[in-house]
């Protein structure tokens, strides 16, 4: 009875704080002599971000990892912007940028972790291969950018790291193993590094977004024949083909990614941490992360996995 009661104040004084929050907005920096670095920009998140921050007056560096994007999107920037190629996995691209962003100041207000990739299967049907390329994207790609530009973003109090998560990464799921673990790992670091600079004021922001409409869930499930062929012939005989079709068809059909969200959000929210002048720890943008995902981790293991596998 204690117990309900005192998570009933809890949830009450929650819900009164985001209230407070919404009619008391912190207000926000001035966007002027910033300069924010963002990576991923090809498309999707990073792409929508480097717009709207430019549009803000921020002097935005935006990474794209196809040359061929390079002219298409600063068509689409002022010339306060700077699109430049950069695959987050190679050190000479990370020393480049680097050198490219230092060139023009020596102090950077933000850095968005945002690119990312999604590939794999099960466990059993994902190369070691895949699951390490995935990790060197998602985490370790993250990792190099954010120790590389440190010193550039602790010459002033207030700068910030925003790195683009996802509920994956503290609500694993069958399927997405590779994914799950890199951004579990991102998770993770994010949290040591806002720890760890306190004291030099530097802000930590993670972004934890569900199923977002971008060309990352597009690319979720493959064709099926192209699916088959990804899958070694010993895990095809183990696994047998009437359930891969079945699951694959079952993929096909799965209601969360029929009913991702508007990216929009996700956006939205990243433009806020870049801006605030007290931003979140966490943004859970869209309905499936706060409503379904985060309510279903918290609950014992063994109802989450049966919830779990109805839902996917």
């Amino acid at each position: 009875m204690t117990m309900c009661f005192i998570i009933g104040i809890a949830v009450v004084l929650y819900i009164g704080y985001r209230i407070y929050q919404h009619f008391f907005p912190t207000p926000d920096i001035d966007p002027r002599g910033k300069y924010v670095l963002i990576s991923g920009c090809d498309t999707g998140f990073g792409h929508g971000l480097a717009i709207e921050l430019d549009k803000q007056g921020f002097n935005v560096f935006a990474g794209v990892y196809l040359q061929d994007n390079i002219i298409s999107l600063q068509n689409q920037l002022s010339s306060n912007a700077t699109v430049f190629q950069l695959d987050i996995t190679n050190q000479d691209d990370i020393d480049a940028a680097f050198e490219l962003v230092n060139g023009k100041t020596k102090v950077l207000h933000a850095l968005v972790n945002n690119a990312g990739i999604i590939d794999g299967h099960f466990i059993d049907w994902t190369s070691i291969e895949t699951m390490r390329k995935v990790m060197d994207v998602n985490y370790f790609g993250h990792v190099a950018m954010t120790k590389k530009f440190l010193p550039l973003l602790i010459a002033k109090r207030d700068s910030r790291v925003i790195n683009v998560c996802s509920a994956a990464g503290f609500l694993a799921v069958a399927g997405m193993s590779s994914y799950s673990a890199s951004k579990y790992a991102l998770e993770s670091f994010s949290d040591c590094l806002r720890r760890e600079m306190f004291h030099w004021g530097l802000k930590v922001s993670i972004i934890e977004p569900g199923f977002m409409r971008t060309p990352l869930i597009e690319r979720l499930v493959k064709p099926y024949p192209e699916f088959l062929t990804s899958l070694s012939n010993d895990v095809q005989e183990r696994w047998g083909e009437e359930y891969l079709k079945g699951w694959h068809d079952k993929m096909e059909q799965n209601q969360l990614t029929k009913l991702a969200d508007d990216p929009l959000k996700v956006v939205q929210v990243i433009q806020n941490a870049v801006m605030n002048s007290k931003p979140f720890i966490r943004y859970r943008p869209g309905m499936q992360s706060p409503l379904i995902f985060l309510p279903i981790s918290i609950l014992p293991a063994w109802i989450a996995d049966s919830i779990l596998r109805k839902l996917m």
